[in-house]
């Protein structure tokens, strides 16, 4: 019922930008905070940025402030992260999230990877 599928990683250079969206389905969409998490390998899960269901509360981890910004297209039922100044220690598999009914869902994940 409840999927997102995220798209938009690849390979991408320190300094350099990538834009990841979440495409989501089987629920309101326009009425449900959505989450961006990243997992990069060994380490645990951690949360990057969140949005409200109109986009008017926003919060982002410390480590990406100034850097990234995310916003959602309730039309389009997607919701976007835009990274820039990408550093190695960004390179992770970002997921989205969504909790309806108690339950979180996630996507599968893309794939960031920051090197030179």
């Amino acid at each position: 019922q409840v999927q997102l599928v995220e798209s938009g990683g690849g390979l991408v250079q320190p300094g350099g930008s990538l834009r990841l969206s979440c495409a989501a389905s089987g629920f309101t969409f326009s009425s449900r905070t959505m989450t961006w998490y990243r997992q990069g390998t060994g380490k645990k899960r951690e949360l990057v940025a969140t949005i409200s269901s109109e986009g008017h509360l926003i919060t982002f981890a410390d480590s990406v402030k100034g850097r990234f910004t995310i916003s959602r297209d309730n039309m389009k039922n997607t919701v976007y992260l835009q990274m820039n100044s990408l550093k190695p220690e960004d390179t992770a598999v970002y997921s989205c999230n969504v909790q309806v009914a108690r339950v979180d869902y996630w996507g599968k994940g893309t794939l960031v990877t920051v090197s030179s």
